[in-house]
């Protein structure tokens, strides 16, 4: 059997302010942005470039309760973890562009790893793993 996790909705307050971030800032790709009239909202994926995993389905709050989840989906801990194959080359990119570090690299028995968030809050684990790492060689 083979199964894979295809896209992560992340909850956002606006799709092109987005959009302009992760395609921008993070550099991912614009992978669809469909509108879909009978429910009058978009179907945004976006993906860190190359990837052929996981991608993020950038969903807009669109009811008060959804709102208050906008940057802290995971109730303030790392809720996504962005494996890099250059962590030094993707952490200078970012700072130059204002990405915000809340904590600095640090080297961890597994890898290279500094936490960043998004324009709304979320925390992210910017990483490059250990040559010998389980995840660092698994088929994508």
């Amino acid at each position: 059997m083979k199964q894979n996790i295809v896209n992560i909705a992340l909850v956002v307050k606006d799709y092109d302010e987005a959009i302009d971030f992760y395609v921008n800032k993070l550099k991912f790709e614009l992978i669809e942005d469909t509108y879909q009239a009978e429910q009058d909202k978009r179907w945004v994926v976006v993906a860190p470039p190359n990837s052929t995993s996981t991608a993020l389905l950038l969903a807009k709050a669109s009811k008060p309760e959804q709102h208050a989840f906008i940057g802290n989906q995971a109730g303030g801990r790392v809720f996504l973890f962005l494996n890099t194959d250059d962590f030094w080359r993707d952490y200078e990119h970012m700072k130059s562009v204002g990405v915000s570090f809340i904590r600095e690299p640090q080297q961890q028995p597994y890898g290279t790893v500094a936490v960043f968030e998004d324009l709304y809050g979320n925390r992210w684990d910017l990483l490059q793993l250990n040559a010998d790492h389980p995840m660092a060689n698994r088929e994508r």
